[in-house]
């Protein structure tokens, strides 16, 4: 079993997965991704970039091929290992927010927090500092069902961040926010990542969610593709208009 490049903070090889109805959602993705960088996988919905997400980060369990975190592998965890690791070392952002009910907005933010033993104090103090920064301050004593979606994505940003994670898997982060409200967001995840120096992993079908990213890896049909920018029709010659739009690599 080959060890990851030591300047790797994620690294897998030759990942495979299949939905439960038997359909592949994987299909051979490797990828290295380097401590502090922004990584943006895009492609179409349905294209695996979810799964990937989830198989990084240790929700599912790979069925083939590796995946390893700071040279460690995380494919021979067991479950229990995995979830300490998520709840440890991991951010998580839905495309949908989803917060606990019988909470407010600050303690929902300051709730990992406090699972891993931060002090109430301590962590109030760093969810209502997220939650100014995401512009929902105001809200900080609201209960979910107070808060719009937008806002209630906002405190799940700002859950995700409080405990400046190792690595933040942002899966469409800001899928239920308008339009007006996306680059102020996005700029605040990024700039805090970088500040802080927290590797992401960004799922995106917005060409441009995906230009804030150092890097950019792309999906289709769960396998990695290049794509390739073919001249103007009229400048195209025979053997370049044979040639595909993606090649798989």
């Amino acid at each position: 079993m080959e060890a990851p490049p030591d300047n790797d903070v994620l690294w897998a090889r030759a990942l495979h997965f299949q939905h439960d109805d038997g359909s592949p959602a994987l299909c051979g993705v490797s990828l290295g991704v380097r401590e502090a960088e922004i990584l943006a996988v895009s492609g179409p919905r349905g294209s695996g970039k979810t799964t990937l997400l989830r198989c990084l980060s240790g929700l599912v369990p790979v069925r083939r091929g590796e995946v390893w975190f700071n040279s460690v592998p995380v494919h021979t965890m067991g479950p229990l290992t995995r979830e300490r690791l998520r709840r440890d070392r991991f951010g998580w952002i839905d495309p949908a927010p989803s917060l606990v009910p019988e909470l407010n907005a600050w303690e929902n933010t300051a709730l990992p927090l406090m699972l891993r033993g931060t002090s109430r104090r301590r962590a109030k103090t760093a969810a209502l500092e997220w939650l100014e920064r995401l512009d929902i301050g105001d809200g900080a004593r609201k209960r979910p069902h107070q808060l719009v979606q937008a806002e209630r994505q906002r405190v799940c940003i700002a859950r995700a961040l409080a405990t400046a994670p190792s690595v933040l898997f942002a899966d469409e982060p800001t899928a239920p926010l308008h339009r007006a409200d996306r680059s102020h967001v996005l700029r605040t995840l990024t700039t805090a990542a970088r500040s802080h120096g927290i590797t992401v992993v960004l799922a995106t079908h917005d060409p441009d969610t995906a230009a804030l990213a150092d890097r950019t890896v792309s999906l289709l049909d769960g396998r990695r593709v290049q794509t390739v920018h073919l001249p103007p029709v009229g400048e195209t010659t025979e053997a370049e208009g044979r040639a595909a739009c993606s090649l798989s690599v």
